[in-house]
């Protein structure tokens, strides 16, 4: 998978796993680093599929409908992805935070629906449910933070309130952040995941 990796200055902390939104590439959220932490790891990936040119991680049916055999393989395919990248630059495969945004956060949230070790924790920034009516592997110890737009049109609040139920269900320790926004990223949410991430 095409992808940029920058060693840290601090090996001891987490290594940044960033997942760009439909669209975006492996440049679109190195921003992030900085409120995030400067001095991780980062390894940043584009997605594999193209939607009418633009990169995403999974195919979709339309807007919202996810192509859950291609969500499936792909999940698999970023897992060992990054079993092959902690192998070659040397990072702890057991020490990956995933930063997420859009359809990022979505392929995010299905490594930790699919695969109970594949990250350490995640920052879903307005994520859906990737899947429904699936047995999750048990997350105690994980943690992950959900920001969601209270006007978001592409993921409703629901969305939002019944991903953090079935996580929460599964042992994570979820917290949902609201801000009064859109689907848009922005700043506000990337300074309370910030402060999340300080508390890990």
């Amino acid at each position: 998978m095409k992808h940029i990796f920058k060693e840290g200055t601090d090996l001891s902390k987490p290594t940044l796993l960033l997942l760009h939104g439909t669209g975006g590439t492996e440049e679109d959220l190195l921003p992030l680093v900085d409120h995030i932490d400067p001095e991780a790891n980062v390894l940043s990936v584009r997605g594999n599929v193209s939607e009418n040119g633009m990169p995403r991680f999974f195919r979709r049916l339309a807007e919202g409908v996810f192509d859950e055999e291609d969500l499936i393989f792909r999940t698999k395919e970023l897992y060992e992805f990054l079993d092959q990248a902690a192998k070659d630059y040397g990072f702890d495969r057991h020490n990956v935070i995933a930063v997420g945004y859009s359809n990022g956060a979505n392929i995010a949230g299905s490594l930790m629906f699919h695969y109970q070790d594949a990250l350490k924790a995640a920052s879903l920034h307005h994520p859906m449910v990737p899947r429904r009516g699936v047995e999750l592997p048990g997350l105690t110890g994980k943690s992950v933070f959900i920001a969601a737009g209270t006007n978001d049109p592409i993921c409703p609040a629901q969305e939002s309130e019944d991903l953090k139920e079935l996580l929460d269900d599964a042992g994570a320790n979820v917290q949902l952040h609201w801000e009064n926004q859109g689907h848009q990223l922005n700043l506000g949410e990337v300074k309370a995941a910030a402060e999340w991430y300080k508390s890990l």
